[in-house]
């Protein structure tokens, strides 16, 4: 009998204890990534009752994968819209709840004399709450419509962007061992520069790829394809400096702006739930209980930390973000636990050996203490308010309230403020584009043509190469936004404000004569002002150059629509509401929608014969059919079961509009079924009879009497297939089907006439 590897039965070993736990937990009602650390130790050496893991190098393997498919699960929720959408608040309060809650951490290690490096990681595990604890707390509660939890939600998007951001900060200090600020500034410019170039090379090139490939993608393939996808960002990751997971969470982030992200996210969960699984296990191996007793004051103290220092500090970077204090401290209260991102920079600090191995046992021992403890902090934040209202001084309360209402005035912004911006982005992205290109022409195309070309010959290749490549670029940062509405409305608004916006397109130019002038430099020998002799005139055909604005135009539309297919998409077939909608709700009109039910009397009906707008003062915007979509249809456009409707009107008619859907579809049910039963009926052709001589066709049995010949019955007694040129002869019995009334209906006209 062959002997089984140690890999497959701690596999096995590991699944058995990790299901056995899912199940208690589940019915426990508990988190499941508690039940996954439970199994962990059971499966660990710390516990003899049960057998142990053996290869544990292999394990730790598995979950550095499992950490990366966490990351790529966490990126596909992701969306980089998102962070836009979140606004200034939730910034701001993450912001300040990250800062605060490292500071704390770092305390904590300090007062117990930790090493520098402990200390470090400790802040960045207790900054990060747990998206996952948070959004099942929430759900259990009931409390996911309530505007605070909006706001936590908000927060938790921020927190995880930053959480990849703080763990490359975390791996640039390991590796240098110091806190030097330059460091840190190029690794900062760094993760920036990558960040923008491959979300922005990601998002125009990826979903152009899965649309062409559409046809010939299964589910297994899409599978395959987000995988070979994933992982070769988390090599090309590794390659540039960052960790494996940076690259995983970029990936998932770029295809979570994609129409078949939803696809993928579902063919990936199980991958996501067996390796995360794992990864969790993983951590519950390194606890020891005799660490744990050894380490229990710290354990407490840090507990103490989290709870106190995010119902605190926590709550006063929300009121900072301008929330009144009842909504900051439900915040505060919510976000008191550590997760997901703790484990994994826990995991970063022990496979980059900077962090003690007490760290770590430490961590897990608090995630699950502050775990259990979150439910409860939810519900006591309310009553907290409440004895905090109570006694807080009038003036206090007063000045709460100001600042709130203060903070929550909108102004609009600035021409100049908008224009700036917008000029600001421009540059940047494609600043980062022509130094990837100009990085890789002199990384890989040139070594090239200087080895299959003349010196001079290849010289010349590489310049205008280059250059090439980069002009659509060169053109985007020079031109675009001169012809805008703002640049525009500041021209004419005051005569003053034309040397500054000349001011704008000077230093762009400068900007691109600047690119030119390396490229230039670095493959020839010539004098400085010949060079910029050269580049200005480039400069200026690529101002002029027609083909270049078609192109430059181009690359942007092709990315924007990218960028917004997934929105567009989920608002054309009735996923996500237009964006009309916002416009509407100012005027105190809503757009609802409605479904029309398989037994809907409305069913087959056109709008012009059902009058909707004379009926209920409503109207219809569109049908969505499927993956169809028909705006502002017409009155012949007729409604099928299935249909959903989009209507616009005030609440008082959508309300009426909506019990009158419901009232259709119940006569329906009521009164239509008997009425709608099908009966099948013998018509016997006699000599007077209107059939006689007749075809099948030219009876007109279907069309003036809604009724089907099934079958013809000649004298020898035989059924036939009715054919529509089939004429009826004197003793032929016909065998018709239709509804009560249509058959009854036929047979009498035949007897009157007979």
């Amino acid at each position: 009998m062959s002997e089984l590897a140690p890999l497959i039965s701690d596999l096995a070993l590991i699944l058995i204890c990790a299901g056995v736990m899912t199940l208690i937990f589940k019915r426990l009602k508990q988190p499941l990534v508690l039940g996954y650390i439970v199994a962990g130790f059971l499966a660990s050496p710390h516990f003899t009752l049960t057998p142990s893991v053996i290869d544990t190098a292999s394990i730790h393997t598995w979950s550095e994968i499992g950490v990366i498919f966490l990351l790529f699960a966490l990126g596909l929720e992701f969306s980089f819209k998102k962070l836009v959408k979140v606004g200034g608040t939730a910034v701001i309060a993450a912001c300040s709840i990250i800062f605060s809650m490292i500071m704390i951490g770092m305390t904590v290690g300090w007062s117990f004399g930790w090493k520098s490096m402990d200390c470090l990681y400790l802040g960045g595990m207790l900054a990060m709450s747990s998206t996952t604890i948070i959004y099942k707390a929430f759900d259990d509660l009931g409390l996911r419509q309530q505007r605070f939890a909006g706001l936590v939600l908000s927060i938790l998007i921020i927190e995880d962007i930053l959480a990849i951001v703080l763990m490359v900060l975390l791996s640039t200090v390991a590796v240098s061992q110091n806190f030097e600020g330059g460091e840190m500034v190029f690794s900062i410019g760094k993760l920036m520069f990558f960040l923008i170039l491959w979300f922005v090379v990601g998002i125009y090139l990826i979903p152009i790829f899965l649309k062409r490939s559409k046809k010939w993608v299964s589910n297994e393939t899409m599978l395959i394809l987000s995988l070979a996808m994933c992982f070769g960002m988390v090599v090309l990751a590794a390659k540039v400096g960052f960790s494996p997971a940076f690259g995983a969470f970029i990936m998932g982030s770029i295809l979570a702006e994609t129409v078949e992200a939803e696809t993928i996210e579902k063919l990936v969960a199980p991958v996501k739930d067996l390796f995360g699984a794992i990864f969790f296990v993983s951590v519950g191996m390194m606890v020891d209980p005799a660490m744990i007793v050894e380490y229990i004051g710290p354990i407490v103290a840090i507990t103490l930390a989290i709870l106190l220092g995010q119902t605190i500090l926590g709550t006063g970077g929300v009121v900072l973000a301008g929330q009144p204090l009842k909504v900051a401290m439900q915040c505060g209260f919510s976000l008191t636990q550590i997760g997901e991102f703790a484990f994994i920079i826990a995991s970063l600090g022990v496979s980059l050996n900077v962090t003690s191995s007490f760290l770590y046992p430490i961590v897990v021992a608090v995630s699950v203490i502050t775990t259990f403890l979150t439910p409860y902090m939810i519900r006591l934040a309310v009553p907290a308010y409440q004895y905090v209202d109570k006694r807080m001084p009038l003036k206090w309360k007063r000045m709460l309230e100001r600042y709130a209402s203060g903070s929550q005035t909108v102004n609009s912004e600035s021409n100049w403020k908008k224009l700036l911006v917008d000029i600001g982005r421009i540059v940047a992205i494609y600043s980062v584009l022509c130094i990837a290109v100009i990085l890789l022409s002199f990384q890989f195309v040139i070594p090239l043509l200087y080895a299959v070309m003349p010196e001079v010959w290849a010289k010349w290749t590489s310049t205008v190469f280059t250059i090439l490549c980069i002009s659509p670029f060169l053109r985007a940062i020079m031109m675009k936004k001169n012809h805008s509405i703002e640049f525009q409305a500041l021209w004419q608004d005051n005569r003053f404000n034309r040397a500054p916006l000349v001011s704008t397109i000077v230093l762009r130019m400068i900007i691109a004569v600047g690119f030119i002038l390396f490229v230039v430099r670095r493959l020839f020998d010539a004098s400085t002002l010949l060079v910029i002799a050269i580049a200005l005139v480039l400069v200026v055909l690529m101002i002029f150059s027609r083909s270049l604005k078609k192109q430059s135009i181009y690359m942007e539309r092709t990315f924007i629509q990218n960028l917004r297919f997934r929105d567009t998409h989920a608002e054309f077939t009735g996923q996500k509401r237009p964006k009309y909608e916002g416009h509407l709700l100012s005027r105190d009109l809503h757009l609802s929608d409605f479904d029309i039910p398989a037994d809907s009397l409305w069913a087959g009906c056109t709008l012009k014969e059902l009058n909707l707008g004379n009926k209920y003062g409503v109207h219809v915007a569109s049908v969505i059919r499927g993956l169809h979509r028909i705006n502002i249809p017409g009155a012949e456009v007729r409604l099928f079961p299935g249909d959903t409707i989009q209507v616009i009107g005030t609440d008082e008619q959508l309300s009426v509009f909506g019990k009158e859907v419901q009232k259709v579809s119940a006569a329906a049910e009521e009164n239509e079924i008997e009425k709608r039963e099908m009966h099948i009926k013998q018509i016997v052709v006699g000599e007077h009879s209107v059939f006689l001589g007749k075809t099948i066709q030219t009876s007109n049995i279907r069309e003036a009497y809604h009724c089907l010949v099934v079958g013809v019955e000649k004298g020898n007694g035989r059924l036939l297939t009715p054919e529509p040129q089939m004429a009826f002869e004197i003793g032929d019995v016909i065998w018709v089907v239709g509804e009560q009334k249509n058959v009854y209906k036929l047979m009498e006209n035949q007897i009157i006439n007979q």
